[in-house]
């Protein structure tokens, strides 16, 4: 079986190998698309594919939705010309279910894909036409967090940014700078309104969103190099809207494993391709089976039917409290927990961690009787019913290869979030006192144990990255398992660091507990099983 417009016209073939077809006129669809658009897609990559390309496929297989999904790649055009266009803009989606099953689906609701390149009159001039349709309700993005910065790690601005405030919106050569030049094209066709929509995984993503096009069109009309009134545009909310969004679906890079099972089907083509920018992309996209989108209700030219699919409008502050009970209770937090403990005790997988009992009880606990009495409950999602989900499917998945030593990336920028909050909580709670916290400290014990670098059964191993390792790592440098000195008040300077924890320790009543069980894990080979034991057995 060929995965191309042609070879899903065989429809028995596939159905019988148990595939979810297309169930709308695809040339239909191509063509009022081409005529009203109303969804363009910005970041071509796996979880647009495996999320926001299914939601539009469930519209109109319902006959909710007419048109279908435009997808612009503007960082490598590859995924377009090796992966997108070879395959009509097909793609296969195996959902993967922590039960073992699976179910397939070939998506076909992206019916045109266009490479953002200003450089290339004609896919730059189709994407301005597009722009210019007062039909347009939406641009999306999945760009990643990185993508809407304007500066580097020095807060300079990056070349190709510095070169496009400069130069002005006819031939940008950034990312942004090629985006906001297409709206400006939007705004000289009348000044027509759009829904600027960021679904990048990462907080209050909207304003990052703003910021970087209001910026492009302030420079822009400083330096003389634009029609005035672009501005006011931009920070026109009845013209121009960017709502905050919350995202939350695993889908891990195409598994060869799931390859094998599709090629047993005997389709035909399915080897991935590594573009020269190193992105791994392939025919087919495995995903979690949950999946959540918030978007905030606000869409000047009118909003697509998203809700029809799972999708959810609200507020603001909703999106907010969402986002705050996913990050700070319901499953950030015990993804950092499996994570440093999986490294100390030698697991590669995260699914494998929760097969043992302690490490189990431990992130139900942060979970459940930690986190729940504090955590911001949005209305619109039960925060208990999104933990049970997380502990009993998601995090179980055998399909979902995530690794402890992958979340562990970044620990020092994620522990203020993830328990800081909930310890600001009870220290601000009339009936609530962070005395009673017994896990999270055992949390943050642990990862004084892991920044020394040897797990339990002290063979050494490699620290994930993080940008403050050569600032707390000299803490623990003297200290071996095997027992520590009587004397801890070295790591006083670190247990005081509100930026490492959220909240001064010390202050907050904590430094001792977590003192106490960093002693315990450092007694000796076999000390951080044992300590969970003690705690969670």
């Amino acid at each position: 079986m060929e995965l191309s417009k042609n070879g899903i016209s065989n429809q028995e073939c596939w159905q019988a190998a148990g595939y979810d077809l297309p169930r709308f006129d695809i040339p239909a669809v191509t063509q009022k698309t081409r005529t009203v658009p109303e969804w363009i897609h910005f970041g071509a990559g796996n979880i647009f594919r495996a999320f926001q390309a299914n939601v539009a496929q469930c519209l109109l297989n319902k006959g909710i939705l007419s048109t279908g999904l435009i997808a612009a790649e503007g960082y490598d055009y590859e995924i377009i010309e090796k992966m997108y266009r070879p395959h009509d803009n097909l793609g296969i989606l195996v959902t993967l279910k922590a039960d073992g099953s699976m179910e397939k689906t070939v998506v076909g609701s992206i019916v045109e894909s266009l490479i953002l390149d200003s450089g290339d009159e004609e896919e730059y001039g189709r994407l301005k036409e597009i722009f210019c349709a007062p039909s347009l309700k939406m641009a999306s993005f999945t760009i990643t967090e990185k993508g809407y910065s304007l500066v580097d790690g020095k807060k300079k601005l990056l070349p190709d940014i510095a070169s496009d405030f400069q130069s002005g919106p006819a031939a940008p050569k950034s990312y942004l700078g090629k985006v906001v030049s297409l709206l400006y094209e939007r705004f000289l066709h009348g000044a027509l309104p759009l829904a600027m929509v960021s679904m990048d995984n990462c907080s209050h993503n909207g304003d990052k969103l703003y910021a970087a096009a209001s910026s492009f069109a302030k420079a822009w009309e400083e330096n003389g190099l634009i029609s005035p009134g672009f501005c006011a545009y931009v920070n026109d909310t009845s013209k121009v809207t960017f709502p905050w969004t919350m995202i939350d679906k695993i889908t891990p890079r195409p598994d060869a494993a799931v390859k094998a099972m599709l090629e047993k089907d005997r389709i035909d083509d399915l080897e991935p391709v590594i573009t020269s920018k190193n992105t791994y992309v392939a025919p087919f996209v495995n995903a979690e089976e949950c999946q959540y989108l918030i978007i905030e209700d606000a869409f000047p030219n009118g909003k697509l039917p998203l809700d029809e699919c799972g999708i959810i409008y609200t507020t603001r502050e909703t999106v907010d409290k969402v986002e705050k009970m996913k990050v700070c209770t319901c499953l950030n937090p015990l993804h950092t927990a499996l994570a440093i403990y999986g490294c100390l005790l030698g697991y590669t997988l995260i699914a494998d961690e929760m097969k043992n009992p302690m490490l189990k009880k431990m992130v139900e606990t942060i979970g459940y009787q930690e986190g729940l009495p504090v955590v911001a409950d949005p209305g619109i999602l039960d925060p208990k019913q999104f933990i049970d989900e997380v502990v009993t499917k998601r995090i179980p998945n055998p399909f979902m290869p995530d690794t402890p030593q992958r979340i562990a990336t970044d620990t020092s920028q994620k522990l203020p979030v993830r328990f800081g909050e909930t310890i600001k909580a009870y220290q601000e709670s009339p009936s609530l006192s962070p005395d009673s916290l017994r896990i999270i400290p055992l949390v943050f014990a642990g990862w004084l144990r892991y920044l020394m670098a040897t797990d339990d059964k002290g063979t050494p191993f490699t620290l994930s990255s993080d940008p403050l390792l050569d600032t707390v790592r000299p803490f623990v440098a003297s200290f071996r398992p095997g027992g520590l000195p009587e004397d801890l008040s070295s790591l006083n300077p670190l247990l005081s660091d509100s930026r490492i924890w959220g909240v001064d320790l010390i202050e907050a009543g904590l430094a001792d507990r977590v003192t106490d069980y960093f002693r315990q894990l450092c007694a000796g080979n076999g000390a951080v099983e044992h300590t969970l034991k003690k705690y969670l057995g």
